[in-house]
């Protein structure tokens, strides 16, 4: 039997109208964290009460993955017009699973929707669509456009000196792909701010009081890793916590 740290990966629910419903991520998540030397363990929001609480205590570490906007009720607000994807399913599960990362130091790596997840998870709010809401001129949903892979860096982050972020990604600075139109509002108990874009708007958190590792960035890191050393340390940081918190 593998002695891997078990990294809990979060899907998405799709139906494409002819097929009964599915539970999916995409494959870059599951190769990056192989890659790092972890297991990957595929956590669909299908799950019933109990075997969420079973597949919780099997993991070793969790990577709340990107997909559709949280419904905005989980932070008291109706929706934009731009709102779109909401899973109400998914949203119960990631953020039961986000609380209980936190709660028993099972360390934790958030990406795009993830890390919306974690911010409300833990009673922050988001900026519902950042086009309409703010006068932002950073590109960041690429993918509107569809004018470059997803492979392909599109803004510059900054990252705070002496953070943990700065540590894992070896610099102050990282070039970054970007697929989201929401971003970061109120934050969350216990986050911190520890990335930017240009426009300022929060790219990466952490959580320097946790007894695990609790990060979280804005970006897709699992479709660099085959080009970016940066994107491959966020994983394999994921991975060796996970494996220090077996010990």
């Amino acid at each position: 039997m593998t002695t891997a740290p078990r990294i809990g990966i979060t899907t998405s629910i799709t139906t494409d109208g002819s097929s009964p419903e599915r539970a999916f991520v995409n494959s870059t998540y599951i190769r990056a964290v192989q890659q790092a030397g972890g297991l990957p363990i595929l956590l669909p929001p299908q799950l019933e009460p109990w075997a969420r609480q079973a597949l919780h205590e099997m993991i070793d570490g969790l990577l709340l993955t990107g997909g559709g906007d949280v419904d905005p009720a989980q932070f008291h607000e109706t929706p934009h017009e731009k709102t779109s994807d909401v899973s109400r399913e998914r949203d119960g599960l990631e953020l039961d699973l986000a609380r209980r990362a936190v709660d028993r130091a099972v360390p934790l790596l958030a990406i795009c929707r993830g890390l919306q997840v974690l911010n409300v998870a833990l009673g922050g709010s988001v900026v519902q669509d950042i086009p309409t809401e703010t006068s932002s001129t950073v590109d960041h949903s690429q993918k509107a456009r569809q004018k470059t892979a997803r492979d392909e860096p599109v803004h510059p982050v900054k990252v705070a000196d002496g953070t943990r972020l700065a540590a894992i990604l070896g610099g102050p600075e990282v070039e970054v792909n970007s697929f989201h139109h929401q971003a970061l509002k109120r934050l969350g108990r216990g986050l911190k701010p520890v990335a930017w874009a240009p426009d300022d708007t929060v790219e990466g958190v952490e959580m320097p009081q946790a007894r695990a590792l609790v990060v979280g960035v804005q970006w897709h890191p699992e479709e660099l890793v085959d080009r970016d050393p940066a994107a491959r340390s966020l994983f394999r940081a994921l991975v060796e916590a996970a494996a220090a918190a077996r010990r």
